[in-house]
């Protein structure tokens, strides 16, 4: 289950996240925010708790909207201390998503993490 973020709690769940966030921003009209959520639910459960995954409405959400400028939904960012690490949207579909992934992957290799546990983050996802 994606947690569901509002700009009420945006701040305390994703900003002053300890681990990085993988912010979704959908919504309910969206088709492709649907045919990408089973992928999106893998990904979290490959991640386990070393990245969380939250769900923007952005319909209800406008000032998240505009702050983080969406042109299209579904817009992905990895957010990491309050920073931006990566942005994904204009994907066409769960093949772009899965390599989008794996992009996000190799971008945030290239930051040196420490976390408790210090360990490597498989951020790889598979097909359905």
């Amino acid at each position: 289950m994606v947690l569901s973020v509002s700009e009420r709690t945006f701040t305390q769940e994703v900003l002053e996240s300890p681990i990085p966030v993988l912010v979704n921003f959908e919504a309910p009209w969206c088709g492709l925010c649907r045919v990408i959520h089973p992928l999106l639910l893998q990904f979290q459960a490959q991640c386990g708790d070393e990245i969380k995954l939250v769900g923007v409405n952005a319909d209800q959400n406008f000032k998240l909207s505009t702050t983080y400028r969406l042109k299209s939904l579904p817009t992905l960012l990895l957010i990491e201390n309050g920073t931006i690490r990566h942005r994904l949207e204009c994907f066409r579909g769960r093949e772009d998503l899965r390599l989008a992934l794996e992009e996000i992957k190799a971008s945030y290799s290239n930051y040196p993490k420490i976390h408790k546990n210090s360990k490597i983050v498989d951020l790889e996802c598979r097909s359905a």
